[in-house]
């Protein structure tokens, strides 16, 4: 099906495929000719065709910015399409982008946590300088409970209190989510009053690449499907989350926040709301992936796995609020 629509709609991109890494929500595969590829990626969770050209509005908007990374740029179709619909009969959609240099970092490296945090801080300028003429789609991070319709407060009471036989093992890692939940949702008001931009809203060590000769070094920030208007904090607070209970968190936060603050400053009450906003992230991924259990996208394995990430990441924080507060204060204020 994939060498067919190649066929069909890029004809000028016809070579080898190979299946790239799979991710949650889509798939990739790699075009591969004698001197050139290229990267189809294929929506696989939402069939929203306007989430998918909101996403590729933003990249065309960064290409006006004189950046010192790559970020994705879609190859129009034969016909002039940006999106092109599966001939499949899924109603799902393909986009494919331009090919770029670089590598995963390996592993979780936290050698590339400085250049990481320069690069971010590098993407929240450019975003806050883009005006769109489209509405984004997803919704902000403080619009939680508007996010996930069928997560409703009885729903996640019910769900963590009286687990089904898939999670009787978890009774403590579902209370903890829950507490999280309730905590976070007492605090979403004073949330959207932090300054607003366009954010990525997903960075993290797969969604990036470095030099494979100075694996230190972003090339390439990637994955902007999830971009909204929301809290510009929320862009490092994202990151930030990523990194916990990585070995080594300590070094690589700091160092994250000194590449950040070497590109842009943020103010105190910014500083203040990011242990907030770690919590608020990690219970929308709790609600993400519920969601995706409840409509039958993932089996219980992925929530069971999800459960635990997130609890332990919730109980870390708590021990690390203090000195992520510092590391902020010391390197973003």
């Amino acid at each position: 099906m994939i060498e067919r629509l190649i066929q069909q709609c890029w004809p000028e991109w016809v070579g080898t495929v190979s299946q790239g890494a799979g991710g949650w929500n889509n798939t990739t595969c790699f075009i591969h000719q004698a001197d050139r590829g290229c990267v189809l990626r294929i929506y696989n969770t939402h069939r929203d065709k306007d989430k998918i050209e909101f996403e590729l509005d933003v990249l065309e908007s960064l290409r006006q910015s004189e950046l010192s990374f790559e970020t994705p740029m879609p190859i129009p179709s034969a016909t002039g399409e940006r999106i092109v619909q599966l001939p499949d009969g899924s109603e799902r959609y393909a986009v494919v982008f331009g090919f770029l240099e670089g590598q995963r970092p390996e592993g979780n490296s936290l050698q590339a946590a400085y250049s990481f945090g320069e690069k971010t801080g590098e993407l929240v300028e450019a975003l806050g300088q883009i005006e769109m003429a489209r509405p984004p789609v997803y919704r902000p991070y403080y619009e939680l409970l508007q996010s996930y319709p069928a997560c409703t407060r009885e729903a996640i009471e019910g769900f963590c209190l009286q687990p089904e036989p898939a999670f009787l093992g978890l009774h403590q890692e579902l209370r903890r989510l829950l507490e999280a939940y309730d905590d976070i949702s007492r605090r979403l008001g004073a949330l959207r009053k932090l300054p607003q931009q366009l954010v990525h809203g997903d960075l993290n060590f797969s969604n990036l690449l470095v030099d494979p000769r100075q694996p230190e070094k972003v090339t390439a920030l990637l994955d902007f499907e999830f971009c909204t208007r929301d809290v510009r904090v929320m862009e490092p607070a994202v990151v930030i989350s990523g990194f916990l209970g990585l070995e080594g968190e300590h070094e690589a936060i700091s160092r994250f926040c000194q590449g950040f603050g070497s590109r842009i400053r943020l103010n105190a009450e910014e500083i203040e709301a990011i242990p907030v906003l770690i919590r608020l992230r990690m219970v929308d991924v709790f609600l993400h992936f519920l969601s995706r259990y409840r409509e039958g996208t993932d089996d219980a394995a992925v929530l069971q796995e999800q459960v635990r990430i997130l609890s332990s990441g919730l109980r870390q924080l708590t021990d690390s609020v203090a000195w992520i507060r510092e590391a902020a204060e010391r390197y973003l204020l």
